[in-house]
């Protein structure tokens, strides 16, 4: 309980607690805390430069699953973009329809919808 209330000091306003992602091969275990703003109508480098400008990044695959589970309340029912390009097609980046729960691939012009997340190393 100690590491949630630390987390929830930490929160800046109109941010939001998303839980804990699991570390995997090694990497260690973080939280993930959903920013305030989303942008709409942007292509995934437009997205990529909105989260840095707020001093976040776009959520990988597994935190946009998070997120999906644990605070869909916060997001319309769109596409939004993730961090991940396509593994084998680098033109189509992965993102995550919520109204459905569906993750699928665009191309990188498509006009989606963004939000960004820090993360912070569980301590």
């Amino acid at each position: 309980m100690g590491d949630y209330l630390r987390i929830q000091e930490m929160l800046k306003e109109g941010e939001a607690y998303a839980g804990v992602i699991l570390g995997k091969n090694g990497e260690p275990d973080y939280h993930l805390v959903l920013l305030a703003d989303e942008a709409s109508e942007v292509s995934w480098p437009a997205a990529r430069e909105w989260a840095s400008a707020l001093a976040g990044e776009l959520p990988t695959r597994r935190e946009l699953a998070l997120l999906f589970a644990n605070q869909r309340e916060r997001f319309d029912r769109v596409w939004y973009w993730s961090s991940e390009p396509h593994e084998t097609r680098p033109p189509l980046v992965w993102g995550q329809n919520f109204a459905s729960g569906i993750q699928t691939v665009y191309g990188r012009p498509f006009r989606g919808h963004a939000r960004a997340v820090r993360r912070i190393d569980v301590g």
